[in-house]
């Protein structure tokens, strides 16, 4: 951090972690630490209200409601600040109190904020339990009293250097706890990235005097994502004014979130608690920039009746309208539930999300991943996909990308999607020391380049940036078949098949041993021609007396047959070709092209026996081969790596048995 004052105060902090060494694990402490930076925070902003809101409070009558109890006590505090305490405490007064008094005293502290703050240190900190543990561990005094020692008041400590003290504690408390490590934390330069991307193009938007912009973060985590979209857009026009939203799953981290925002000087009331793909707590509102770092590949089965139930029934009105990913990987339902909030102005809406390689690729045509890619090209909001370095983030080193769409594309963009590959050294450095699985961070420069390649929207920068219709991703899967040909036999061995066939199986066993009998009897000629040789098997089994129901008759036709290319084609009753089942393939034709001509091309000449099955249609478009949509960087991004020589290779391996025999030389001696 480059402020001096945040750098120290942060150090002060964590040098009050310190004291927790032996009682607490290390990964335990930012449990204890963080809630008393926010106690701090809110002791220092209330002080000077505290007479006047005790006074208030002591005013009331008697039976007043708790909506004019806060707007009451709010209202005696000042300012835009939306909490209250009624403890007779602060923290001067609790220094001056009998320390062995410290426990109950802080616990009356706590308790007696107003709802929205009690709620965040009991029921999401469950701070009370760590100042239980404090006490016990004979340790509380020692720590309430270093906090006594730092000064956050806002006229000492502005709510952006709150914010910038906020950020660095959960950072560093996040590399020592494996446990947590990026789960709610997002590498900053990544989100300074997704936030500069999303704004590169809206100078016009932002310039000016009163403009507003309301910022949301469906899986908001600890409120990093928001806290920076908020920065750089202050950094753009110091007069915005921005709104931030959010909701999170995790307790302790939307404590921290909705702590940042209080301290911060945002109201708390616009971070949710709870499940955002089950319980929208922002349904009715629409967003100017959406961002978001969703879990990666985290199944969502068990709360899959409530979205299964709102796509039924709700279908495109709803939010997950399109389709439904695979239970095993929620990111594209995350990716939908953003799209559902874009505004319907002339502002529209902006949307930065970073997720792994599956929504890209994962799933056929038709299925719910494809049926959603297909939507939102076809909607062309799809701006652009930037595929960032490996070992980015602290929980896991797999490749991710950053997926751009908006529903106000410039007209340049539209109908097209830019793909731009990050992913090679030009664009990371490695770190001097690892924290978890992160190994590498985006430099500025590198940032500024990825921001520059995408503002310019060519393929100047043909290495690393391409750009493509939407329908360039789109193709039909048009199912190909091959005719059956099979030859027939009623030898001992093909017999022997029979007792494999469920439909022979559940026969008497008096019945089976009648039709083997009866098979046996027959001339083991190898027949070429199906309708013959059914034509001998009838006669066969009349001739014995043996009546079987179709289900029999097809089991002993599949254990006396094999495949045979010489064989004659096996046909329907209307003498069609029948379709071999096992030689059944799929040709991915692309959009922009017939499937006529593919197959005139692709497929007959090399199996000129083959035929498209017409009955295998888009639902949509009743059109042959049903429509699909995938995203494959690897495709568009391939590189030939010409294999290294024989000659060089042994010449390697040759140097290197002479030192193995050097290194065997130095231990014998």
């Amino acid at each position: 951090m480059a402020d001096p004052k945040v750098s120290s105060l942060s150090s002060f902090v964590w040098s009050i972690a310190e004291i927790l060494r032996g009682d607490f694990k290390q990964s335990e402490y930012g449990k204890v630490v963080l809630p008393f930076v926010v106690l701090r925070r809110l002791d220092c902003i209330l002080a000077d209200s505290k007479q006047a809101v005790l006074d208030a409070e002591a005013g009331l009558p008697e039976g007043v409601d708790d909506a004019t109890r806060d707007m009451v006590l709010f209202g005696s505090v000042g300012g835009d600040v939306k909490v209250y305490n009624l403890s007779r405490f602060t923290f001067e007064k609790l220094k001056g109190q009998d320390p062995g008094q410290l426990h109950a005293n802080l616990i009356d502290y706590v308790t007696k904020f107003s709802a929205n703050v009690r709620d965040i240190f009991l029921d999401k900190f469950l701070f009370t339990d760590q100042l239980k543990r404090l006490n016990d561990g004979g340790i509380l005094w020692n720590v309430f009293e270093r906090f006594t020692e730092i000064d956050l008041h806002p006229d000492t400590v502005s709510n952006i250097e709150m914010g910038y003290l906020f950020e660095e504690l959960i950072r560093r408390f996040s590399e020592i706890s494996n446990e947590t490590a990026g789960e709610h934390f997002t590498p900053r330069e990544v989100i300074r990235l997704i936030v500069d991307l999303m704004i590169a193009n809206d100078d016009a938007k932002l310039t000016g005097r009163g403009i507003i912009r309301q910022v949301y973060d469906p899986a908001c985590g600890t409120g990093g994502m928001l806290a920076l979209t908020e920065e750089a857009l202050k950094e753009f026009n110091p007069s915005i004014r921005v709104e931030l939203f959010g909701q999170e799953l995790n307790g302790e981290s939307y404590g921290i979130c909705k702590s940042d925002m209080l301290v911060t000087g945002h109201d708390p009331e616009q971070i949710a608690f709870g499940n955002t793909l089950t319980q929208d707590a922002h349904s009715p509102k629409r967003f100017h920039y959406m961002l978001s770092n969703p879990p990666y590949g985290v199944d969502w089965k068990k709360y899959q009746d409530a979205i299964k139930d709102e796509h039924a029934e709700q279908g495109h009105e709803g939010r997950f309208g399109a389709g439904l990913p695979r239970v095993s990987d929620g990111q594209l339902l995350f990716l939908q539930h953003m799209i559902s909030k874009m505004r319907d102005d002339e502002a529209g809406s902006r949307i930065g999300i970073v997720m792994n390689g599956s929504p890209l690729f994962t799933g056929g045509a038709g299925s719910g991943e494809s049926e959603i890619r297909r939507w939102m090209l076809e909607n062309d909001w799809v701006e652009a996909i930037v595929a960032l370095p490996t070992d980015l983030f602290y929980n896991t080193g797999i490749q991710t990308y950053v997926w751009l769409l908006t529903n106000r594309k410039p007209s340049a963009r539209q109908g097209k999607v830019q793909l731009i590959d990050a992913s090679s050294e030009t664009f990371w450095k490695s770190m001097r020391k690892s924290l978890g699985s992160k190994r590498r961070e985006i430099p500025d420069e590198a940032r500024d380049e990825i921001v520059r390649i995408y503002s310019a929207f060519s393929e100047a920068d043909e290495e690393v940036s391409k750009v493509f219709d939407a329908t360039d991703f789109g193709y039909r899967e048009v199912r190909v078949e091959r005719p059956l040909k099979l030859n027939f036999q009623a030898s001992d061995e093909r017999i022997v098949r029979l007792a494999e066939e469920k439909a022979f199986i559940k026969l008497e066993q008096h019945e089976r041993d009648a039709i083997e009998a009866a098979l046996r009897g027959m001339p083991d000629a190898l027949i070429t021609n199906r309708s013959r040789f059914d034509t001998g098997l009838t006669q066969t089994l009349k001739a014995a007396g043996i009546k079987i129901g179709a289900p029999v008759k097809k089991a002993i036709l599949s254990a006396l047959s094999e495949r045979d290319e010489d064989a004659e084609v096996c046909t329907d009753t209307k003498g069609k070709a029948e379709a071999d089942g096992d030689l059944r393939d799929y040709e991915l034709v692309p959009l922009s092209e017939d499937w006529q001509d593919y197959m005139a091309r692709e497929v007959t000449p090399f199996v000129p026996d083959a035929w498209v099955d017409e009955a295998h249609v888009d639902a949509s478009d009743g059109e042959v081969g049903r429509v699909g949509y995938e995203i494959n960087f690897n495709r568009y991004f391939y590189k030939y790596v010409r294999p290294r020589q024989l000659e060089e290779i042994d010449a390697e391996l040759k140097a290197l048995e002479a030192e193995i025999a050097g290194l065997l030389k130095e231990v014998a001696a």
